[in-house]
């Protein structure tokens, strides 16, 4: 390669794919129903790639990522470029259909895994690898898009997710450690640069955001090896290799050491501009500054942002502007979003106006402030008023916060819980139950949409809602099940639901964003200090338990998940944030508990999300995150149950948290990882109820009852038969009310015959 290559000012690390109204989602859902053929899908891709790639350049961006789009996950992407994909399907010949296998499943081929990416609440696929996995480059994706782009004149850098974070982040089969398949994977690697180069990229992107993380010696002397390796390629393009989520630590000096041309580094979580001045070895590489926020919506302090980027250049380094990692993780822009009050408005940035600043700060780096003086000015405006705005505090909250006694998180003694509530619900053994959600019909959506378009009223919505749990009631009784639930049909998420209710949020009208596949959430935002001005559930579960004899669940999403799944303020520690939303949760479970309800559900599906990458801060999320949980759940009595429900994570690191949540009854995802989790909860002496998810809900396929049996025999092998609970993965939102049933009627049939 050229001795100096092409250099750049302003970019981003990786686009969203849904599409800003969600059209790549429906038209793979269309795909899946059979109402649109492949060629549709990919027409449907095409456009919003080129409109992507064209809003781009437009904006200003002079090194424009491309190869970040997907049908499903970059992961699973990943391992079809490097010929990774499971061996059970790949007897599929169909190139989208086997892609879709391993994606989600189907009637004979179990899907991969899935769990969270780092810290995120995006959801990637994780390959399997084994001994015998035969690794086989495939180019066509990532080639097409460059040339794609290529023939629109846009400067175009593709991305490839690199070979350390591609194996750490696998599953080795067979007792295999995938890192030890590096060298094997390695020449692909060299095959791609060269392939890469010989279609016209200058630059490549080589995502490595497994570096901010605790890496062994071994780990990190690969690094080094890695890419000194790829370096030595001689027909190549320069190679970014970035990194996100947090700062690379010890991994940035052996990056550093070698011969890459540029890193990338997130100096919005914990990247600073020493961590760069105290490496000489940098100087003379391109460091691609991320300065401005990809993961969450407030604007920007570009003065801030400017200084640090100023830092940098001063140092005799080439600098470009950047966001710090990819903008998956916001929604599309703020146009569409008029109906936000315009002061609340002016704090916000979504990914649309996060490039705008991103050209901003390059112009004012490059050029000078006096060209975007104006810019400058009117952010320095909104974050002064965003300051002294008086919703960010709510005096009477944080006077209850301080009021509190000490142990009012706590309740008694598990064992005397679990004697009271026996013997008020009287459950049989292996208690069976769901997760919460029922599938979210047609009528239901109609109903919802009517109600935005003023063509029904409260009243009447209220009513449709009221027949559909009526049905899901009387659906439960028919199939057996001992704990019903109400199925949620007036919930739009499970997050956003409170959100609306809550002071202190925004609800976003169109800010979508992926969490996986095609499942897209809004997350609504959290500016001020949380309260409940009035009861979220109570009237809609008291309707449920006055159709039927047997317990319903109230179900509550817990606050490390309401904040994990929400943008929230970053102007108080998430702690703080964190206790304010477990006082308003709080209020809603002593509500619930006056009006009878027996059993409530409060849901933590984000506890390992928000766990610091970083060993070293582990211990400080993990008291706050468990002391917002205790003090949601312990206003109740000691003979109501409480239950929480966590799913798609790895759930090592977290096990000595789920233990120290003190719910009576912990619903988890099992099914996709066989029961693995038990082995870990066993190892912490856990002693309370679980429910380990006995099928996955995740994919079409419906589990026959020895499927279940099989599964709950596995579980009876860790978990003894009295504090066992027969429950799916997860809630049912999203699956098709057939399935549902037939699913639903296997595992209360496994249950019986296990009793």
């Amino acid at each position: 390669m050229a001795d100096t290559p092409n250099t750049f000012t302003a970019t981003v690390l990786g686009f969203p794919r849904i599409g800003p109204n969600r059209e790549l989602k429906r038209a793979i859902e269309g795909y899946w129903a059979g109402r649109i053929d492949p060629v549709a899908l990919q027409n449907t891709a095409r456009d919003l790639r080129i409109a992507q790639l064209t809003a781009a350049k437009t904006a200003g961006l002079d090194s424009v990522p491309v190869g970040t789009f997907s049908y499903y996950d970059q992961m699973l992407d990943t391992a079809v470029l490097l010929g990774a994909l499971p061996d059970r399907v790949a007897g599929i010949i169909d190139e989208l259909q086997r892609y879709f296998a391993a994606a989600r499943g189907n009637a004979e081929v179990e899907p991969l895994e899935m769990t969270k990416w780092f810290d995120t609440n995006y959801h990637y696929l994780v390959p399997e690898i084994s001994a015998q996995t035969a690794f086989r480059l495939d180019e066509t994706k990532l080639v097409a898009e460059l040339r794609e782009a290529a023939e629109l004149g846009i400067p175009a850098r593709p991305v490839v997710i690199g070979p350390i974070t591609f194996l750490k982040l696998a599953k080795g089969t067979g007792d295999s450690d995938p890192m030890a398949r590096l060298d094997d994977l390695l020449p692909l690697y060299e095959q791609l640069l060269t392939v890469l180069a010989r279609v016209g990229a200058e630059w490549v992107q080589i995502d490595e955001p497994v570096l901010v993380t605790d890496l062994s010696e071994s780990d990190l002397a690969s690094v080094r090896s890695v890419y000194q390796r790829f370096t030595a390629v001689a027909e190549r393009p320069a190679i970014l290799v970035a990194t996100y989520f947090g700062s690379p630590g010890p991994a940035l000096a052996e990056l550093a050491a070698t011969d890459v041309e540029g890193v990338a580094l997130d100096f919005v979580a914990g990247t600073t501009v020493d961590d760069v001045a105290a490496l000489p070895a940098l100087t003379g590489k391109l460091v691609v500054a991320g300065v401005v926020d990809g993961r969450n919506i407030w604007r920007t302090d570009l003065d801030q942002a400017l200084a640090t980027a100023s830092t940098l250049l001063g140092s005799s380094r080439s600098v470009a502007v950047a966001t710090s990692c990819s903008l998956l993780h916001v929604p599309y822009t703020l146009d569409a979003e008029p109906d936000i009050e315009p002061a609340l408005r002016s704090w916000l940035a979504f990914g649309a106006e996060k490039i705008t600043e991103v050209t901003t700060l390059a112009t004012a780096l490059h050029t000078g402030t006096d060209a975007v003086a104006t810019d400058i000015a009117a952010a320095r405006a909104a974050r002064q008023a965003r300051h002294n705005d008086s919703r960010l505090r709510n005096g009477t909250v944080r006077a209850r916060l301080e009021a509190l006694a000490p142990g009012a998180d706590r309740r008694a003694p598990a064992d005397e819980r679990r004697s009271l509530q026996q013997a008020g619900l009287g459950l049989p053994t292996l208690p069976t139950t769901t997760i919460g959600s029922y599938p979210q019909t047609t009528q239901i959506r109609v109903a919802r949409a009517e109600l935005r378009k003023g063509a029904i009223d409260r009243a009447e919505y209220q009513r449709r809602m009221r027949a559909e749990i009526a049905d899901v009631i009387e659906l439960q009784e028919g199939l057996g099940l001992d704990v019903l639930v109400h199925g949620e049909p007036e919930r739009n998420d499970m997050v956003q639901y409170f959100a609306e209710q809550l002071d202190g949020f925004l609800a976003t009208q169109h800010g979508w964003v992926q969490s996986y596949g095609t499942r897209c959430v809004r997350p609504p935002i959290l500016f001020g200090d949380v309260a409940r001005p009035h009861p979220m559930t109570v009237d809609w579960i008291s309707y449920a338990q006055s159709l039927t004899d047997k317990p319903v669940k109230g179900m509550l999403t817990g606050p490390v998940t309401i904040l994990a799944w929400s943008f929230v303020r970053d102007d108080q520690p998430l702690g703080d944030t964190a206790r304010q939303v477990g006082l308003a949760i709080r209020d809603e479970t002593v509500d619930l508990q006056r009006a009878g309800i027996r059993i409530i559900q409060v849901d933590e599906p984000a506890l390992r999300e928000l766990l610091p990458l970083r060993d070293a801060d582990k211990p400080a999320y993990l008291e706050w995150s468990v002391g917002a949980f205790r003090l949601a759940t312990s206003g109740v009595s000691d003979s109501t149950q409480i239950h929480t429900h966590l799913c798609y994570s790895e759930f090592g690191e977290v096990i000595g948290a789920i233990a120290g949540l003190d719910a009576d009854v912990t619903s988890i995802e099992a099914a996709r990882s066989h029961m693995e989790v038990l082995d870990d909860l066993n190892a912490v002496g856990f002693h309370l109820g679980v429910g380990p998810g006995v099928y996955d809900i995740h994919s079409p396929r419906v589990p026959s009852v020895d499927e279940i049996v099989a599964s709950l025999r596995a579980a009876l092998a860790a978990v003894p038969a009295d504090r066992l609970w027969v429950n799916p993965d997860c809630g049912l939102k999203t699956r098709a009310t057939d399935e549902v049933i037939e699913s639903l009627r296997n595992m209360v049939e496994a249950a019986a015959a296990l009793r």
